[in-house]
């Protein structure tokens, strides 16, 4: 079992979080409330233009409450005109956003 790990930079008006290891029902509270964090911050910034990177690559399994996180991140995102990008998504994650059909919305 890989544990969640979470790794933000902050460049040009830009968020990025690293997401690794697993994301499953037990690891979905904490990428919640960071990214949440991270869109409450982006939606304050004085400059108004603060987008958030969601770097996946180093996922090593996501299950369905792990996807809801990407939706509920994606809705946040929408509902206070952050630009939101998903990238690096490993191809078991692609399968899964593709067939949820969530590929259409999170990347």
């Amino acid at each position: 079992m890989d544990p969640l790990h979470l790794t933000t930079s902050r460049h040009d008006g830009t968020l990025t979080v690293n997401v690794s290891g697993e994301l499953d029902i037990a690891t979905t509270e904490i990428l919640r409330s960071h990214l949440l964090g991270l869109l409450r911050e982006a939606g304050q910034s004085r400059r108004g233009d603060m987008a958030l990177v969601v770097e996946v690559s180093g996922l090593t399994f996501i299950d369905a409450a792990g996807l809801g996180i990407f939706v509920c991140a994606r809705n946040q995102a929408l509902d206070q005109r952050t630009p939101l990008r998903i990238e690096g998504v490993p191809p078991g994650m692609r399968r899964l956003l593709r067939i949820t059909g969530l590929d259409q919305h999170l990347t």
